[in-house]
């Protein structure tokens, strides 16, 4: 009995220390490649999907695409970092990691089901709710992030407020409502990353 309390105060004590650790595993080329591919997405929409509201399963196409490759190229990225580690205590910041910004995405896969399949005249709404939600993601990761990614957050909740405010009309679903945001936003995220992680050891 002592030695099953032994072990689970221990792995207390470990969870405690990944939670005051800094995640190294986020890096700014990913980050940036993110940026750019929904600053080509958005060039890319008007000859993709020219009336998006008529054709939303397009858009939706287009985007969710963008998303994915985006996820993909930061968890392999996760991954190798993983790997190259030989501590224990790093690949259990980087499921803390993982765990903290899950259930905002997996809120917006499902916001997104829900207006799409029952609620379609909202999907005007999709591009503010994503940013929000992200902005939530990104909120949740702050305690394992360099201090100034609470800017990066507050970004995309203002983005989102924003394109709520104004999407309802000639915005909606328009190519930069979520280029720009998703765009800057990742640019400045990695922006952020290197300068705050990376750079010093680039110097050396």
């Amino acid at each position: 009995m002592e030695l099953h309390e032994a072990l689970t105060q221990i792995t207390e004590i470990r969870l405690q220390v990944a939670r005051t650790q800094v995640f190294r595993g986020y890096h700014s080329v990913p980050v940036a490649f993110s940026g750019l591919l929904a600053l080509g997405a958005a060039a890319l929409q008007p000859w993709w999907v020219a009336e998006p509201l008529e054709h939303v399963s397009a858009y939706l196409t287009l985007w969710v695409t963008v998303a994915a490759i985006s996820v993909a190229a930061a968890g392999v990225e996760m991954w190798i970092h993983c790997r190259r580690s030989v501590s224990e205590l790093t690949r259990e910041i980087t499921w803390l990691a993982v765990e903290q910004f899950l259930p905002a995405a997996v809120a917006g896969g499902l916001v997104t089901y829900v207006l799409v399949s029952a609620a379609s005249e909202s999907v005007w709404m999709l591009p503010g709710l994503w940013q929000l939600l992200f902005s939530l993601g990104l909120f949740a990761s702050c305690r394992l992030l360099p201090r100034s990614i609470f800017g990066v957050a507050a970004f995309y909740m203002a983005c989102g407020i924003l394109s709520l405010t104004l999407a309802r009309s000639t915005w909606s679903l328009a190519p930069w409502a979520m280029g720009a945001p998703f765009g800057a936003g990742q640019l400045l995220a990695a922006a952020v990353l290197y300068w705050t992680l990376e750079r010093k050891n680039v110097a050396r």
